[in-house]
């Protein structure tokens, strides 16, 4: 099966509009640098993101803080890890880079805080 998609690669300024092709191998044309040939390679075959999101604190100085994955996790696992976050309650102090959720979902990354909620 031939798989043909137009993308455009995120990983530099340059915003290079890739024609990428997936038959044998993955072809990847239009990349001015290397690093868009394994962008498109990786967006075709295992889509990856960061995720960033906020956590309700309990007793802080601030009602949530935000987090983020600390490596992308697989782009179809957002929404799942986003509604898992939405039930998490984390009790004040916070620190930063505390982690919130160790190996979310079989993924291999963690969440952590991105920033310190002191008690009130």
């Amino acid at each position: 099966m031939k798989i043909e998609k137009q993308m455009t690669c995120i990983v530099c300024p340059n915003g290079c509009e890739l024609e990428v092709t997936y038959e044998n191998s993955v072809i990847v044309k239009n990349a001015l640098c290397p690093k868009g040939v394994e962008y498109a390679r990786n967006e075709l075959i295992n889509p990856v993101r960061f995720l960033t999101s906020t956590v309700k604190v309990a007793g802080g100085v601030l009602p949530l803080v935000s987090v983020r994955s600390n490596k992308p996790v697989p782009k179809g696992k957002l929404i799942e890890i986003v509604q898992m976050l939405k039930n998490i309650e984390l009790k004040a102090p916070v620190q930063f880079y505390q982690i919130v959720c160790k190996d979310v979902l079989g993924t291999g990354a963690d969440i952590i805080a991105t920033r310190s909620v002191d008690k009130e």
